[in-house]
């Protein structure tokens, strides 16, 4: 099977997800926020600050783009779709996954966004980011797995049932 690439909001679970998922399928796990550190050797918020909103986006979005993985779940960071050459790579080499997740429960998950590395314009709302990332998430996605009212079993049980009809 190709890599599977895990999408969707900040606190839906793509790395939690994605390190179980892998261990089923018996694949590699990579965290692209990890990557991106990795490579920058700073924090994702360090990153932010220092380059900005748009700089850390084209940094984000390189890192993604590079990615050559086999047999990989990828948990993405919840900006990488606004990465259009990143966003092709993950297509051309898996299934891209969106873990959908209602804002109101979003909302309740989520603590300190900037703390989190969460890529915020000035002025903008968890609110204004769930709006116009969902549209993304959507277009990008060959698969929606939707969480709410879901622990994190049940929403790998939907993950994998998913991959399986995919087949």
């Amino acid at each position: 099977m190709r890599n599977i690439i895990l999408t969707g909001m900040p606190g839906v679970g793509k790395s939690t997800i994605g390190v179980i998922l892998a261990k089923e399928l018996g694949y590699q796990f990579v965290d692209s926020d990890l990557l991106i550190q990795q490579q920058e050797q700073k924090l994702l918020k360090d990153i932010i600050a220092e380059k900005g909103v748009e700089g850390f986006l084209a940094v984000e979005n390189r890192v993604n783009a590079s990615i050559r993985a086999e047999r990989s779940v990828i948990a993405t960071g919840g900006s990488a779709v606004y990465g259009r050459e990143a966003m092709d790579n993950f297509k051309n080499t898996g299934i891209v996954v969106y873990l959908k997740c209602s804002y109101d429960a979003l909302a309740k998950r989520l603590g300190d966004l900037k703390g989190r590395g969460v890529v915020l314009k000035d002025g903008q709302t968890l609110r204004d980011i769930y709006e116009e990332r969902s549209v993304l998430y959507e277009k990008y996605a060959d698969i929606v797995v939707v969480e709410d009212g879901r622990d994190i079993e049940g929403t790998l049980a939907l993950v994998l049932e998913a991959l399986k009809e995919k087949r």
